[in-house]
């Protein structure tokens, strides 16, 4: 029986996209009032060096802007991106069902990997953490607790007192997300977004999720048919 769903937040709460835009925003801001340039002009460069690569974007800027900077100046722009309160929403179907869940008693959890400081900026603009019982910053735990160790799924599975089985874990990145939850007996799910920014990578199967979906409502969906297999398999062993 399921008694949590645990999820990842870029590209599965929130667009990773709309944040780096907003990010672009707030940097093209400050270049603009540093070297008195358009604005606009700026953001446009940022975001089209961006979708070429997405390396070493803000020098290939200001090497375009034609404006002498020192390696001082890139880290400065760095911060300013990383620590900015970002201007992002939850996806409809993210609210949604946090709401659903949340109402019917399932426990609510998130493991996010990014910068600390990053991350906390996201949640506290989203104004979402009544709903969790718990989140989780692996930064906070030390850069070589990212996703895929274990170190964080076992932390939620603590603080929760829950079983490994008895927890969804619901993700986008197929390079990090459900490996290890794989390993440890959680369900995973993978929310398949078409503007996700790990959408198109390919893994061995032991990297997959056991299920995917389309829309975060259908997790709804998930819960029941794990509920149904559940009650089957005690019937079976009820009877054996």
């Amino acid at each position: 029986m399921i008694k949590a769903v645990i999820f990842d937040l870029d590209d599965t709460l929130i667009s990773e996209k709309e944040y780096i835009r907003s990010g672009f925003k707030v940097v093209s801001d400050k270049i603009s009032s540093d070297f008195n340039l358009d604005a606009k002009y700026i953001y446009e460069i940022i975001y089209s060096e961006f979708e070429v690569d997405s390396k070493n974007v803000f020098n290939r800027t200001l090497d375009k802007l034609e404006v002498e900077y020192e390696i001082e100046y890139i880290k400065e722009l760095i911060n300013t991106y990383r620590n900015h309160m970002p201007n992002i929403k939850l996806y409809d179907d993210a609210k949604y069902i946090i709401e659903k869940l949340y109402s019917k008693g399932i426990k609510l959890g998130i493991i996010t990997d990014g910068y600390a400081v990053t991350q906390r900026n996201k949640l506290n603009v989203l104004n979402i953490e009544k709903y969790f019982e718990y989140i989780i910053v692996t930064d906070e735990l030390g850069r070589e607790y990212w996703k895929p160790h274990k170190k964080s799924y076992e932390l939620m599975k603590l603080k929760l007192n829950l079983d490994y089985e008895e927890m969804i874990y619901v993700g986008d990145n197929i390079s990090k997300d459900f490996v290890t939850a794989n390993k440890l007996g959680m369900h995973t799910v993978m929310i398949n977004r078409e503007d996700g920014v790990y959408s198109n990578l390919k893994f061995e199967n032991e990297y997959k999720a056991k299920m995917e979906v389309m829309d975060l409502k259908d997790i709804s969906r998930v819960i029941d048919t794990l509920g149904e297999k559940f009650n089957e398999e005690n019937i079976i062993c009820n009877y054996s």
